[in-house]
Order: C-alpha cells, then sequence, then structure tokens
C-alpha cells in the first residue's frame, strides 16, 4: 500500500493548519518500497511488504501494529542495524546502509554501560566521534540539564530508577545531535505512573530541541498522547494500513484521554488492529477453553 494520511474526524481550523504547516517542512526521512524476507526452514518469510511513508523535520510519528507485524524490524531497518531485501530507506535523501550518528537510537531494555557514571554514559558517543573532552563535558552538561538529571551526573546507572536510565539513555542518544531520533518502545518496561511522566518529559525534550522522533509503540493512549501522525501497520506480512493524523490538539496533557478527538481517534486504531472478524473469532476460542478448563470448584459464581 502507497502511502496515504486518512482524515477521519471534522478537525478544528487550528489542527488543519497544524498539519498543512507540518506537511510544508522539509522531508527528514523517505521510506520507498520496503521489503524484508527471511529465510526459514518452511522457506521465505516476508516480514515486511512494500513500506511507504515519509517524515518531515520535527514531526512526531508513532509506528503501532498487532503482534508479528515488523514494528521492531522496520525501527531496526531504518537505524542501519538490519539489511532489507527490497525498497530503499532515505535519510534527508541519502541511502542508509549501516548506523550512522545521523540517527539516534533508544531500545526498552536500558542499554547503558554499567559501569561508567551518567556524565560518562552521555558524553561516550561525543568522544568516540573525536569531540574534545572540554567540548563533551560542556554538552554533556546542557543534555543533562535538558532531561532533568544534572543532580545525578556522578551516579552509575545502579543507582538510577527506570525512568532515570531511560532519561540518560535519551541524552546519549540527542548527544551527537542526530536528525532523527528512533524509539523501539522506549518505556515498555516501565510501570503506568513512571511510564506517564516519561511521555511528558519526552514531549518537553521533543518542543525544546530540533529533533523528528520515530516511536514504537503498542500502547494506543502512547501513540495519540505523543504523536503528530499514527503509521499503523497489519501483520502477516507488515504492511501499511492507515497514516493517520492525530486530531487532539498540542500541547497535550492528560485531560485530553477523555476529549471526544482522542476517543474517537482510539477507536479507529481499535478497529484497525482489531477488527470486528478478529474479535469474534478470539471470543469463540475464549468459549472454547472456558469449557474445558476448570481448575477448582467454587461455591460462588463469579461474573
Amino acid at each position: 500500500m502507497s502511502e496515504s494520511t486518512v482524515s477521519y474526524l471534522d478537525q478544528s481550523d487550528a489542527v488543519r493548519a497544524r498539519f498543512d504547516k507540518l506537511k510544508q517542512r522539509e522531508v527528514i526521512l523517505e521510506v520507498k518500497g520496503l521489503g524484508k524476507t527471511y529465510d526459514s526452514h518452511q522457506g521465505p518469510v516476508t516480514a515486511l511488504d512494500n513500506i511507504n511513508f515519509k517524515t518531515h523535520r520535527r514531526e512526531f510519528v508513532c509506528v503501532i501494529g498487532p503482534s508479528g507485524c515488523g514494528k521492531s524490524t522496520l525501527i531496526r531497518i531504518l537505524a542501519g542495524l538490519e539489511s532489507h531485501n527490497a525498497g530503499e530507506v532515505l535519510l534527508d535523501g541519502r541511502p542508509v546502509n549501516g548506523p550512522g550518528r545521523d540517527r539516534g537510537m533508544v531500545f526498552q531494555g536500558y542499554t547503558l554501560f554499567p559501569w561508567l557514571t551518567v556524565k560518562k554514559n552521555v558524553m561516550f558517543g561525543m568522544e568516540m566521534n573525536d569531540a574534545g573532552r572540554n567540548e563533551a563535558e560542556s554538552q554533556t552538561r546542557q543534555w543533562l540539564e535538558l532531561v532533568g538529571l544534572s543532580k545525578f551526573a556522578d551516579a552509575y546507572p545502579h543507582q538510577l530508577s527506570g525512568g532515570m536510565k531511560q532519561r540518560v539513555a535519551i541524552a546519549r542518544a540527542l548527544a551527537n545531535q542526530p536528525r532523527i531520533l528512533l524509539m523501539d518502545e522506549p518505556f515498555g518496561a516501565l510501570d503506568a505512573q513512571t511510564r506517564a511522566k516519561m511521555q511528558n518529559h519526552l514531549l518537553e525534550i521533543w518542543k525544546n530541541i530540533d529533533i523528528t522522533i520515530l516511536f514504537i509503540t503498542h500502547d494506543l493512549d502512547e501513540a495519540i498522547f505523543l504523536a503528530d501522525r499514527i503509521l499503523v501497520l497489519k501483520a502477516h506480512p507488515g504492511a501499511v494500513q492507515e497514516l493517520i493524523e492525530v486530531p487532539v490538539p498540542r500541547p497535550r496533557s492528560a485531560m485530553q484521554i477523555a476529549s471526544p478527538e482522542f476517543q474517537a481517534t482510539k477507536a479507529r486504531l481499535e478497529a484497525l488492529i482489531h477488527p470486528p472478524s478478529a474479535q469474534a473469532e478470539h471470543s469463540e476460542d475464549d468459549d472454547v477453553m472456558l469449557n474445558v478448563i476448570r481448575l477448582t470448584d467454587v461455591s460462588d459464581n463469579v461474573e
């Protein structure tokens, strides 16, 4: 499926103007006809098929889809960590054929070097790219200030909470001043309260620096809260279903979760990821399991 943008809600003039302005910005990332096939004992398996989309400067794009749709494969290809079999990935018009400092990457797992302090972790990439020590330390102080961890510069990763570790990982990824920040379910391992705080931290960072973000998530609320647009993939093979404009006005807040725009967007995403036919099949399977499995006798009925 070629790239398309679906606008299924009556959007306010302010929201419509925001998307018109966004589309006038330069294209940072362009994915054209991207395909990925793996070899298996049963023969070739297509993980991604004809993926097409563009991401504009300072845009926040989330990617969602059912399990097995190839979200992580896609972002690893964009990061240059995995090869593709068809199509091309262009960053600022140049082909992506391997890792590069023009892309920052944040994973779900905590990937900090445990033997280095917070400051040294953030400095690591800059020093590897031949930045002088004084310059690297000066920039690191700025990044730690931005993510709110200046007081923890000399702490080690094991002394930090999960959310703090991910803030260090974000600072480290941004320290090389990449054109795009790629994030593979970075908040998936966090508890709900910490996750909400990290979402707000990320939006504040994004607001204050010149960065484009592509963010993988399985959480629909998270995607709607963060994104300008949401790329919806279908599974087996992974292919683009829709590219949806999020009509929820910015700045975003938790109060908007109950808004008609938020709820309508969520309903549309749920319909795409869990179509009625799939839900019916799932319900039938559940009924079979309930009729077969009884682990214990109970005196009270449970609804």
